[in-house]
């Protein structure tokens, strides 16, 4: 699979796992598909992934297979697949320390306590690939945290939640056609 840019958005596969905060990654890719007629099939062990063209722009599409904490097994095994350097990847990640239904993006950084990062980071030995953030909020008691993450979004957030999917999709696609400077000056002002 031969791409300019890729794409992955992280999850739990498993049909238990859809529409819970852990797999909003997930949900951006499967936006991204849909839009641009992209269809993800299983790649290899790892993960499901397609190719296709967004804005003129050849794209892969993916979402690893692996379980969020594995994550980096997929995203070390795609890139290496699609022959592409760090640069060209795009991570989409859930995000508890941000508000919920906040997007933001960034170039590199630590995992800020998310394992699906810091195992994507300990496999492509490396922080320095560009990521989009989604708030999924953090009203948690402690000591819950995995609970929460892997429960669906409450009736009253999941417009919310919708529309930063919406809006995490329109900065991958700026992402892939202007570049991330772009992407982050565009979509970090937001909210």
């Amino acid at each position: 699979m031969r791409v300019q840019r890729l794409i992955i958005g992280l999850g739990n596969p498993g049909e238990e796992y859809a529409g819970t905060r852990h797999n909003i990654g997930f949900e951006v890719v499967d936006t991204l598909a849909a839009e641009y007629n992209i269809r993800l099939v299983q790649e290899g062990a790892h993960a499901l992934a397609g190719r296709g063209s967004i804005r003129g722009r050849s794209v892969g599409l993916a979402k690893p297979t692996t379980y969020m904490n594995r994550s980096g097994t997929a995203v070390k095994s795609l890139v290496t697949r699609c022959g592409l350097q760090v640069s060209q990847i795009l991570v989409i990640v859930d995000d508890i320390n941000l508000p919920v239904g906040s997007v933001r993006i960034r170039q590199g950084g630590s995992a800020g306590g998310h394992n699906g990062v810091q195992d994507i980071i300990d496999r492509l030995h490396t922080d320095d690939f560009a990521r989009i953030r989604i708030g999924v909020g953090n009203n948690f008691p402690r000591g819950r945290q995995v609970q929460y993450v892997l429960a669906p979004f409450p009736e009253e957030e999941r417009p919310i939640m919708d529309e930063a999917v919406k809006t995490a999709a329109e900065a991958a696609v700026t992402f892939v056609t202007d570049g991330l400077i772009t992407a982050m000056n565009r979509f970090n002002r937001r909210g």
